[in-house]
């Protein structure tokens, strides 16, 4: 009898518990697509995503300058193609201006 309570207990509990969490998930999920939703957080996201575009794109040309052929080729083939999309193809950064 004993072990017959204790699991109908820990079968009880199990739906319980379940439940509660699936609750608080689906909160969480709400409140993620509502954050993410926001204009001013995709601004943000749009921004961020922009601005390491042009960074890696001017990292690669001071360090392909300093390391010439030794690139790969899929890396060169990527930067290539992110510059052709901002349509900047040359750039001053990683030059000294004295």
């Amino acid at each position: 009898m004993r072990r017959l309570t204790f699991i109908a207990g820990l079968a009880v509990g199990y739906v319980l518990g379940t439940r509660a969490g699936r609750e608080r998930y689906e909160q969480l999920k709400k409140s993620a697509s509502r954050i993410s939703q926001n204009p001013a957080v995709r601004n943000a996201a749009e921004t961020a995503a922009l601005s390491s575009r042009e960074y890696a794109g001017k990292a690669y040309h001071s360090v392909s300058d300093k390391v010439g052929d030794k690139v790969p080729g899929s890396v060169a083939d990527r930067v290539r193609s992110l510059r052709s999309r901002n349509g900047n193809a040359e750039d001053d950064w990683g030059t000294t201006n004295t």
